[in-house]
C-alpha cells in the first residue's frame, strides 16, 4: 500500500496510464484527484453563506468565521476546500446568482486557470523562451557598478579615475565580456546587465554614467553571445539604448511606469515587473506588512493590467515578488515558502535570491561566502513554482537545477 502525493497533472495522469486506466476515464478523473484550498478575503455574511451552502452541496465544504453562522458578524474570510471537479461545478452554479457571486465565479475560474498553468512561451524579439516545468532558466547576474553588495562587479576595486580611463582604452569591456563568455560556458540562459547597484543606501547614478557602463558592454556581447541579454533598469531612457543596441528584456525593479511600459511595448520587448516596497534607499528601513503574500499579489496584479493597458502583451511580463526589496528576512524566508501562491497571477516567476543578506543573516556569512545557501534557496524557489532563477554563481546553481529537473523530470 501507498499513500501518494502527485504534485501535478502529469503526475496524476502517468500514475492512472500506469495501472491502465482507460483514456476516457483518466479525463473524467483528473479533476476529481486535484484538491485546492482557496482563501478569500473579507466576503458579506449572505455571499459566505451562499458560498458554503453551494460548495457543501457538491460534496466540498468552505470554512467561515463563527460569527457568520450565527449572525453576529458580517464580513469573513472563507476557506473554500474542494477537488477541481467540485470548483467548476461551483463556478457554473455561481454565474447564476446575486450578490456579486458571477463575479466570484469568474475570479475564481481565472484564479484557478492561472494556478494550473505550467508552460509560457515568452517572446522576447529575436529569442523565444519555451518556460515549462521541469526546466528552470538560470539568469547570470553581472554587475556593471564598483559598489555592487554581492562584491562580484566586474569594476569592483576600480577607482572612479582608472574606472574611466579603462573605459576610455577598452579594457574594462573585455574584461566583462570574458566575464559574460564564462557565465554563458557555465550554463546561463539569459544574462543580465546592470549598471547601477539597488543595495539599500546606494547612491543614484545619472542617466549618462548608467549609459556609460552599459551600452557599449551590451553592444558588444549581442554580437557574440547567443542568448537573450536583459537590462537592468528603472531609467527609460537607459532601457531604450539597451534595446536599440541588443537587448531584449527589461528588468524593472520599481515595478513599471508610463513611460517605460511605451518603451517596452514600442520594441516588443520583454519585461520583469518587481515588487518593492519603498525605493532603494529606504526600502530597508523597517518594511512592514499586514499580509505580505496578499499585498505582493495585489501590488503585481495592478501592475500586470496597467502594463497592458499601457501596450505591453500580458504574454511578454515576468513577475518577481522582490526578495530583498522592501522585505525582512522573514518576509524573504515566506516567499520562498509561499512562492507557489503568486501562480495566480498566471505569468512567469522570476526570483532574486542570490547572496542576498538574508542568507548572510541565516549563515552568519558575507556575499561571497553564500553560494550555498544561495543554491538551496534556488532549488527552493524552483520547486515551489520559479521559471526563472536571478544570480551570480551559475554555475553552482545551473548544476543544482540540473539535478533537481533530473528528478521532477521523471516519467
Amino acid at each position: 500500500m501507498l499513500i501518494l502525493q502527485p504534485s501535478n497533472h502529469k503526475e496524476l495522469k502517468k500514475l492512472m496510464q500506469d495501472i491502465k486506466v482507460d483514456p476516457y476515464g483518466i479525463e473524467i478523473m483528473l479533476p476529481k484527484a486535484t484538491s485546492y484550498l482557496v482563501k478569500i478575503n473579507s466576503l458579506s455574511n449572505i455571499t459566505a453563506n451562499i458560498l458554503k451552502q453551494e460548495m457543501l452541496s457538491f460534496g466540498g465544504d468552505v470554512a467561515v468565521a463563527r460569527g457568520v453562522l450565527t449572525g453576529k458578524a458580517r464580513k469573513t474570510d472563507c476557506l473554500i476546500m474542494g477537488n477541481l471537479a467540485q470548483f467548476n461545478q461551483l463556478t457554473k452554479k455561481l454565474n447564476r446568482q446575486p450578490f456579486g457571486l458571477d463575479r466570484l465565479a469568474h475570479d475564481l475560474s481565472v484564479s484557478l486557470t492561472n494556478y494550473q498553468k505550467d508552460e509560457f512561451n515568452l517572446n522576447l524579439g529575436r529569442y523565444k523562451l519555451a518556460l515549462r516545468q521541469g526546466k528552470t532558466y538560470i539568469m547570470g547576474i553581472v554587475n556593471l557598478t564598483p559598489d555592487s553588495f554581492s562584491g562580484d562587479g566586474v569594476y569592483q576595486g576600480l577607482s572612479p579615475t582608472s574606472l574611466n580611463r579603462s573605459q576610455t582604452k577598452g579594457t574594462v569591456p573585455e574584461r566583462v565580456f570574458d566575464f559574460v563568455e564564462k557565465m554563458v560556458e557555465d550554463g546561463a540562459d539569459i544574462i543580465d546587465i546592470g549598471g547601477e547597484s539597488t543595495r539599500p543606501g546606494a547612491k543614484p547614478v545619472s542617466v549618462k554614467e548608467e549609459l556609460a557602463r552599459t551600452i557599449p558592454i551590451i553592444k558588444k556581447i549581442s554580437r557574440k553571445i547567443k542568448i537573450p541579454i536583459s537590462i537592468d533598469t528603472f531609467k527609460p531612457e537607459v532601457a531604450r539604448q539597451a534595446l536599440d543596441n541588443g537587448a531584449s528584456l527589461v528588468n524593472d525593479i520599481i515595478g513599471l511606469n508610463n513611460k517605460m511600459a511605451r518603451i517596452v511595448s514600442k520594441y516588443k520587448a520583454g519585461v520583469v515587473i518587481m515588487h518593492m516596497k519603498g525605493n532603494p534607499r529606504t526600502m530597508q528601513n523597517n518594511p512592514v506588512y499586514n499580509s505580505l503574500i496578499d499585498e505582493v499579489i495585489e501590488y503585481l496584479d495592478k501592475a500586470i493590467s496597467e502594463a497592458v493597458a499601457w501596450g505591453i502583451d500580458r504574454e511578454r511580463i515576468i513577475v518577481d515578488p522582490g526578495i530583498g526589496f522592501g522585505k525582512t528576512l522573514t518576509h524573504n524566508l515566506e516567499i520562498l515558502k509561499r512562492l507557489k501562491e503568486i501562480k495566480i497571477l498566471g505569468r512567469p516567476i522570476l526570483v532574486g535570491p542570490s547572496r542576498k543578506s538574508f542568507i548572510g543573516k541565516i549563515l552568519n556569512a558575507g556575499p561571497k561566502a553564500r553560494i550555498f545557501g544561495t543554491v538551496s534557496a534556488s532549488i527552493l524557489a524552483a520547486k515551489n513554482g520559479a521559471n526563472i532563477i536571478r544570480v551570480h554563481d551559475v554555475q553552482a546553481v545551473k548544476q543544482a537545477i540540473k539535478v533537481l529537473n533530473t528528478i521532477n523530470n521523471l516519467r
